[in-house]
């Protein structure tokens, strides 16, 4: 049997790392694709195949898609979107150039290469596109504006994209985790102090007792936290399943949102979000 090939974006920690060791542990043909050439090379030294990857330089999405079909003939069976980072910060405090910097990375890039793939998937007549979203893709939590933002862009996105994908061999898939240990928190960093006057704030207290402990003290894990190997779970169920579910829960809180969602008031479910 011909070996399977995924394409799995974001790879250099986290989620994206763990499910490029767990696909290859699986039997997959895996290209880890990173956005830093020395992330690369260390996946490289680890033996994957790793192109380099960046969402906000559409020639390097182009350049990484041409690496994988000259590598696998011409065909990918999954594409796992994966890559993304946040923008911490108060609506009201967010530079609109933030919103358009974060865009980029976590939609614009993602829809550019997902555009990319459909050719050569609905030539070779299968494969599957999975979008890592997350429990901020269908509710919302404060100081998150600008990644809720593009995960509510992406969620909305992948639901037309799976009934427009209907009458092809193509399976469109959501995977929406809630806390995932990654490195998410730290990376957001420095995206923070680009955008973000925090001092210049009307809300500079609240950022200095909040936010601002929460960026930069080490304080554990989050309430209700899974390793990444949570959703490497959910990722080889949507790659093998014979009918792949439309999305996939992972974390208690993505399963309490969801629920909470449908039954409570509108009102009733910001108070149940602003307490986090």
């Amino acid at each position: 049997m011909e070996q399977k090939s995924i394409l799995i974006t974001g790879c250099s920690s986290g989620i994206g790392y763990c499910a490029a060791v767990g696909m290859r542990a699986q039997g997959w043909r895996v290209f880890a694709a990173c956005r830093k050439p020395e992330d690369c090379a260390r996946l490289q030294a680890e033996g994957f195949e790793s192109p380099l990857l960046d969402y906000t330089d559409s020639a390097t999405i182009d350049a990484a898609l041409e690496e994988v079909l000259s590598a696998t003939g011409g065909t990918l069976d999954v594409l796992f979107n994966n890559g993304a980072h946040g923008t911490p910060g108060a609506v009201e405090d967010l530079p609109t150039d933030a919103l358009r910097a974060i865009f980029e990375a976590n939609f614009f890039g993602w829809h550019h290469l997902t555009r990319a793939v459909i050719p050569v998937m609905r030539q070779q007549g299968h494969g599957r596109i999975i979008q890592c979203s997350s429990v901020l893709g269908f509710v919302t939590m404060p100081w998150r504006g600008a990644y809720n933002a593009t995960k509510f862009a992406l969620e909305g996105l992948t639901d037309t994209l799976r009934l427009e994908m209907r009458d092809t061999p193509i399976d469109v898939i959501l995977i929406e985790p809630g806390p995932v240990t990654s490195k998410i928190r730290q990376n957001a960093v420095i995206h923070y102090e680009k955008w973000i006057d925090w001092r210049g704030s009307a809300r500079r207290t609240q950022y200095e007792n909040g936010l601002n402990k929460r960026l930069y003290e080490s304080r554990g894990r989050d309430p209700f936290e899974l390793p990444p190997t949570a959703v490497l779970e959910k990722l080889i169920h949507a790659c093998d399943a014979p009918r792949p579910q439309a999305r996939y829960y992972v974390t208690v809180p993505t399963y309490a949102m969801g629920l909470l969602r449908r039954v409570l008031p509108t009102r009733a479910l910001d108070w149940v979000l602003s307490r986090g």
